[in-house]
């Protein structure tokens, strides 16, 4: 079973950065693709970001693609960190923003894919 903790929402204004952060802890993590997902209020949780287990081929949804950078950090066998760097927001990245962590090809994976998920973190932008 994997352990999610996700840290670094917070309130910032539009054009603003903010750096998310996801503890991973698990068996298979450090061979799994790592992920974020967002869920803005009354609405669905959606992909956001991927990135495979060699921390390279990152992969982002349309709306994040030139604003967000995932990557991550495999120094621990048991733990792995994913990041999430954004830029220049929008009051549409409002969001609860969660990661997750899945074997095999890093795609936009549907929900269906992740049995458990952390606590998420807060992203509020203001216009």
């Amino acid at each position: 079973q994997v352990q999610l903790v996700e840290s670094g929402g917070g309130l910032v204004q539009a054009g603003g950065s903010l750096r998310l952060s996801c503890v991973a802890s698990g068996r298979t993590v450090k061979f799994s693709g790592m992920y974020w997902f967002r869920q803005a209020p009354g609405k669905e949780r959606e992909f956001v970001a991927a990135i495979d287990s060699s921390g390279t081929s990152p992969q982002y949804t349309d709306s994040a693609k030139g604003r967000f950078t995932i990557s991550r950090d495999n120094a621990k066998n048991l733990f792995g960190i994913v990041f999430l760097q954004m830029n220049s927001l929008k009051p549409e990245d409002t969001a609860v923003y969660y990661c997750n962590v899945a074997l095999g090809v890093v795609t936009a994976r549907p929900l269906t894919d992740f049995s458990s998920w952390g606590q998420g973190t807060q992203v509020t932008v203001s216009s």
